[in-house]
């Protein structure tokens, strides 16, 4: 495998090499994350639709156990049990709003360069002016179950369940469990479990205690993840890879509005209702998914109900929880209701990303709230939720425990609110099956075909996928 170990060690010097001023370096993380031998036991899979734009070419990489979907290119690097769903990519004609906003001359392409990208999620589309066309991934390490949701970066280092949102990072260090969405970072080094949300009308900014990261989720001396969070989601990697090992699954039982994908898990007392979207490396446990509902890539819902039109981002967990119609969880949410003590969040709420429930005594929050941060009993609702009518009446700053706001709380709203709304749409949630019309990912991800690529099993590039162009 001497080409595998020298692709990996050419990534994390073009990686140190950036984070040059940090005193960081990657290869201890690399080091002891990468198992070579499974580089070359899992193939690739690429899937094609009518719906979606197909052009999928790699180079000198490793890709094991990885998923594709829309326009991809990818050289030089290695992206394993990662997701990398371009459904969302413009196309040609599309116009950015910008300063100068012109159409796209062509299709928007995910682009792949020098990287690893460890069990990943890669989604959305680039929100980067500079390069329209292009959602650039270059240079870059990104750890255990990171989310890269249309943030173009060169040159960063995401530690596990880190999510860059909707922004451009360059030469940037996200510590373990930190969430930012706010506009483009230079050089910049963010503690973990830093949650940071912030435009030009609003800014939200919260920090999970060390206590509380040190629990749930956190790494060693080795980089590596650990704690509560890590360990639950770790439990679970022998149901995924029982997908991987058969080529024909049985369908599992959806209304004809909604689409179930071939490599999500789904265990028995399992509802699924109309218009609902279940991605690949979803897992659901006796959940009930209500009209309209979707479970994202690397999602667990756990002896829950969904009552309807409910947005579970990436990484969301929900487990032994009621959770009322048109509520957005987060990504890489925690919550963590008990068999005795559920878990009961009401309509129209927003669940701040990378909040964390765990509670061992039953607790519901109201209706149209926003919650936040760690909750761990009801004493903690007074600092980490807000009456989102209260919310909107906010003009100026304002503290509530370890949480900062500032700015118009009505723009914090409408930005919530509409992109719940564009998630919706876009997932099919208002599909009409009678007219056919307003459909989304839902309807158009039912006939989804999986081309299987596989690597090179021996000699000295065992592990390296061998150069393909797919194409219509």
């Amino acid at each position: 495998m001497e080409n595998v170990k020298l692709l990996l060690e050419r990534i994390t010097s073009r990686v140190n090499a950036n984070l040059k001023e940090f005193d960081f370096d990657t290869r201890q993380f690399v080091d002891n994350t990468i198992e070579f031998a499974k580089l070359a036991r899992f193939y690739c899979f690429y899937g094609i639709t009518s719906h979606h734009p197909i052009f999928f070419h790699f180079k000198n990489s490793s890709m094991a156990g990885s998923y594709f979907l829309g326009k991809a290119n990818v050289k030089q690097s290695c992206i394993y049990k990662s997701d990398v769903r371009g459904d969302e990519l413009k196309r040609k004609g599309d116009i950015m709003v910008a300063a100068n906003p012109l159409p796209l001359v062509d299709d928007e392409i995910i682009m792949v360069t020098g990287s690893l990208l460890y069990k990943t999620l890669v989604h959305s589309n680039s929100h980067n002016p500079e390069t329209p066309e292009e959602f650039t991934i270059r240079n870059t390490i990104a750890s255990h179950y990171a989310n890269i949701h249309g943030a173009t970066m060169e040159g960063c280092f995401l530690g596990p369940f880190a999510t860059a949102d909707l922004m451009n990072l360059h030469s940037c260090i996200l510590g373990a469990f930190s969430y930012i969405q706010a506009g483009e970072f230079y050089h910049r080094k963010i503690d973990p479990g830093v949650i940071w949300v912030e435009n030009d009308d609003f800014k939200f900014k919260y920090q999970h205690e060390k206590e509380v990261l040190d629990k749930y989720i956190g790494v060693n001396e080795n980089h590596q993840p650990r704690g509560l969070i890590y360990e639950f989601v770790n439990e679970k990697e022998e149901d995924y890879e029982r997908l991987f090992e058969v080529v024909e699954i049985e369908p599992v039982k959806a209304p004809q509005s909604s689409a179930v994908n071939r490599y999500a898990v789904v265990k028995p007392k399992t509802e699924i209702g109309e218009n609902v979207l279940i991605s690949q490396r979803a897992y659901l446990k006796n959940a009930r998914m209500g009209n309209g509902s979707n479970a994202q890539e690397n999602t667990f819902i756990i002896n829950s109900q969904l009552e309807g039109m409910n947005v579970t981002a990436h990484g969301g967990k929900i487990i032994n929880a009621f959770v009322g119609q048109k509520t957005f969880v987060g990504f890489n949410s925690f919550l963590y209701g008990k068999e005795k003590a559920r878990l009961t969040i009401g309509k129209g709420c927003i669940v701040a990303p990378h909040t964390i429930i765990d509670i061992d005594a039953p607790l519901t929050i109201q209706d149209n709230h926003l919650v936040w941060g760690y909750i761990s009993s009801e004493a903690d609702l007074a600092t980490h939720t807000i009456a989102i009518e209260e919310l909107e009446g906010i003009h100026g700053s304002q503290k509530i425990g370890n949480m900062s706001f500032s700015g118009s709380g009505k723009a914090f709203v409408e930005a919530f609110a509409n992109r719940i709304e564009h998630i919706l749409e876009a997932n099919g949630a208002y599909f009409d099956y009678d007219s056919q019309e307003l459909s989304g990912h839902a309807q158009e991800d039912q006939q989804i075909a999986f081309n299987t690529l596989q690597p090179y099993r021996s000699g000295e590039n065992a592990g390296i996928y061998p150069s393909i162009r797919i194409k219509p």
